[in-house]
């Protein structure tokens, strides 16, 4: 059997996992694994998108967190003024309708993350870090100001966005929407990095001044990039919004964004199924260490540590290795 044979299949073993999780909760008597399996997949829109530009454009944004934030205020934002008849600046009109939230939370944060982007893409390094981390930092500050809308402390989503006849108040059945989601964007994400701008964007990421130096302009590649990664962490935040029923500033702290960086690095950035396998293993370690003792993080990160050490490749970089033996 080929490599990509193989490939093949562990992408349908993992699929067919994906689709089983809630009749696996309910054999082990144990439905928590259907939040869980929800929560990773979020977590994993939002790696990915992260990803797009770390891993496969070499920028390291440490203000992603932003976009995770705003997506979830959209929903919870239009659902206010929805709940209470209220039109937004007296024109907009609430909504509680999936299919419109999650729309309104893409081109919103995509709108954000094209102003942020044309002004920290014009610096590199450092102090490309700092932009992003100052950006994020003021809009943390910003949605704490807003009392109208919980301040500090967060904004309440009475019940999950509607889709068609769908029964979204159970678990199960927001799992399979959220899965529904998870597979349309990672199969664009999978077109985008394997498409001629993919490619671009990683020549980019290898050598700027060269690819400036044939004639091609870096900069308009990376904020198209910076968007669309944006957008995708905006998705992921609405999703995020309707599985808490709860929005607030903690979404947007640089904390947040750090742990998408680390869910990145241990699933293997520039990887396509990388950020899966590291929101995976990050929730996973945090859910249940915290169940053993309240000082989890102790624990978490050694082991963290260690991975990153041994597994240079991340998670996905040791299944490639593996899937080489066997080629």
């Amino acid at each position: 059997m080929t490599r990509q044979n193989v490939s093949i299949v562990l992408i349908v073993v993992l699929g067919a996992l994906l689709l089983a999780v809630p009749a696996l909760a309910a054999a082990l008597g144990n439905p928590a694994l259907v939040g869980l399996a929800t929560r990773v997949l979020i977590y994993a829109i939002a790696a990915a998108s992260l990803n797009l530009v770390l891993g496969y454009g070499g920028m390291v944004s440490f203000g992603h967190a932003a976009f995770l934030g705003v997506g979830g205020y959209v929903v919870g934002i239009l659902f206010h003024h929805f709940r209470f008849s209220e039109p937004l600046f007296g024109v907009i009109a609430g909504s509680d309708q999936l299919l419109v939230v999650l729309p309104a939370a893409v081109l919103i944060t995509g709108i954000l993350a094209a102003g942020i982007g044309a002004l920290a893409l014009r610096t590199s390094g450092v102090q490309f870090i700092m932009i992003t981390l100052a950006f994020a930092q003021m809009l943390y500050f910003f949605f704490i100001a807003l009392k109208t809308y919980g301040g500090d402390d967060g904004l309440v989503i009475r019940r999950r966005s509607a889709l068609f006849d769908l029964d979204m108040r159970d678990d199960r059945t927001f799992f399979y929407v959220v899965l529904g989601f998870a597979v349309t964007f990672f199969a664009i994400y999978a077109t985008v990095i394997r498409s001629r701008f993919g490619l671009l964007l990683g020549a980019i990421r290898q050598n700027e001044s060269r690819v400036a130096a044939v004639g091609i302009a870096p900069y308009r590649y990376k904020l198209a990039a910076f968007v669309i990664s944006g957008m995708g962490a905006g998705l992921a935040g609405a999703l995020l919004a309707n599985y808490q029923r709860f929005v607030s500033p903690d979404m947007l702290h640089w904390t947040k964004s750090g742990e998408l960086m680390m869910m990145v690095i241990l699933g293997g950035a520039g990887t396509l199924f990388g950020p899966l396998f590291g929101a995976a293993a990050l929730i996973s370690l945090e859910t249940y260490l915290t169940q053993w003792t309240e000082r989890w993080m102790l624990i978490l990160g050694p082991v963290l540590i260690l991975i990153v050490l041994f597994m240079r490749g991340g998670i996905a970089g040791l299944i490639d290795q593996l899937l080489r033996r066997l080629k």
